[in-house]
């Protein structure tokens, strides 16, 4: 399929570095996202098991996944900067290690709040690993290749969410779900060899400016403060503080607004909106991200607190998704190429949404092919879509402001899944609440998935804001 669309697209003019080839570089890329993906779908099918040992409600284990995905949009922003001045490989290498070492902890842990300072811990290897692995691929790939290089990036980490949830549930059935965490350390150790024996070394842009600490303080305190103060909101005797946190993190990324149009290099660059493919892509993700957020933190529960499932077998349920995202990337370049970025993303974008509006009407009883089927396929509509936005919204970056554009882009994707994660929380606990239930009914499981579907079906008005050429050189695709 790569084949295909190279013999359509012209080589760009400026001269390009003698890289290995480039499939090489995106599967060790990919092969560390294959840790973070296997760790966060192991984490999921645990989160009831962990619940028990800890003592808390299964709901309020969800500050256990957005405490990770906080360190990530805190650090994402600087991924760049530290990239460019410390060397990519470094950096990648070194988040690796910093990852292996909070799985260590996360494994000693004994109560939630010890489980969440771990969990930062490996978060801010994890803030490192992905931005910084796209980054080397983005510099090293010729434009023509690249989303046949995002495709192969993507594979081990589709392996990695496919692995996840079986390997999960078996651990969490007939061990101590503290081995979720011990298998991390042999899978990063031969990342970490792979990084150095075979990533080139990748120089970045230099920097003349001086590191943005002002900017960085308000957009660490703002996004901390807004995720936080959601991730509190559903529990009753938090209200108060909740608002506050949530005030209190807008007002500093209001602050960070106003700072950032004044400053000549800021953290995170607001003057990439200008860029019509680039801003798209973020708002229409964004929206988009708050389902494939919510739904890994949702569905595990859903089938073994809703629908009284074994945590194997649910396990065996979310691989479907995973399976549904492998199978997608055999068509997804050649679907691009067919009928263009903006076409496939609109008529997409409402399937895959409608794809998780169908769990909210799972039940007990029902055959177990059919729920696995419905969730192949909302795991390739949703896998099409990403790999969609990922390409296409850096199709006119410049090349001097592809770090910057490749830490802002990380960040909102981060900064949204775990909105998504908080949603879901939120709109469980809300539910619970009303119908004042100790644990969370198969309703108020339909009622989170339904409200979250809503948001993703926003998007749609601005997928069809997509220019119709839009990625037309990415993909090879030309207008008749």
């Amino acid at each position: 399929m790569s084949a295909l669309i190279e013999e359509k697209v012209e080589a760009p003019a400026t001269p390009q570095p003698a890289y290995p080839d480039y499939r090489s570089i995106s599967l060790i890329v990919g092969c560390a996202i294959f840790l973070e993906q296997v760790d966060g779908t192991v984490l999921a099918t645990a989160l009831p098991a962990m619940a028990r040992d800890f003592s808390v409600s299964a709901p309020a284990m969800s500050v256990a996944v957005t405490s990770y995905l906080l360190a990530l949009a805190i650090l994402i922003p600087v991924s760049g900067t530290i990239a460019d001045r410390f060397g990519a490989k470094r950096v990648f290498n070194s988040s690796i290690a910093v990852f292996i070492l909070g799985s260590i902890l996360c494994s000693l842990t004994h109560s939630l709040p010890m489980m969440v300072a771990a969990r930062l811990l490996q978060g801010m290897g994890g803030a490192m690993m992905a931005p910084v692995g796209r980054l080397m691929i983005l510099r090293t790939v010729e434009r023509r290749h690249l989303v046949s290089s995002m495709t192969w990036t993507l594979m081990p980490a589709i392996l990695g969410t496919m692995a996840g949830p079986p390997l999960g549930g078996f651990i969490v059935q007939y061990l101590d779900w503290r081995w979720i965490f011990y298998i991390n350390v042999p899978i990063g150790v031969l990342g970490y060899w792979l990084v150095r024996r075979y990533i080139p070394v990748v120089h970045g842009i230099a920097r003349s400016a001086r590191f943005d600490w002002l900017g960085f303080a308000l957009c660490s305190a703002g996004l901390g403060c807004l995720l936080f103060g959601l991730e509190l909101f559903g529990e009753n005797t938090r209200v108060a503080n909740a608002l506050g946190l949530i005030a209190l993190g807008a007002a500093a990324l209001l602050a960070y607004v106003w700072h950032a149009k004044r400053r000549v290099d800021p953290v995170m660059d607001l003057s990439l909106l200008r860029i019509d493919s680039f801003r798209l892509s973020v708002v229409s993700g964004s929206l988009m991200r708050i389902t494939q957020g919510a739904q890994p933190f949702l569905l595990p529960l859903l089938f073994q607190i809703g629908l009284g499932f074994s945590a194997l077998r649910s396990g065996q349920l979310i691989l479907a998704v995973s399976l549904g995202a492998l199978m997608a990337r055999g068509f997804t370049t050649r679907i691009l190429r067919q009928v263009g970025f903006r076409r496939a993303m609109v008529y997409n974008g409402v399937l895959a949404s409608l794809g998780y509006a169908v769990c909210a009407f799972f039940q007990p009883e029902w055959p177990f092919w059919l729920m696995f089927g419905l969730l192949v396929c909302c795991g390739a509509f949703m896998s099409f879509q990403f790999a969609a936005y990922n390409t296409v919204a850096y199709e006119a970056v410049p090349a001097d402001r592809m770090s910057a554009a490749n830490s802002f882009y990380s960040t909102l994707q981060q900064l949204m899944l775990s909105v998504g994660v908080c949603c879901g929380a939120l709109i469980l606990k809300f539910t619970m609440a009303v119908g004042q239930n100790v644990e969370p009914s198969r309703l108020n499981f339909s009622v989170a998935f339904l409200i979250v579907t809503a948001i993703s079906l926003t998007s749609t008005r601005w997928h069809r804001a997509f220019a119709h050429d839009a990625g037309h050189e990415l993909s090879g695709h030309r207008q008749r």
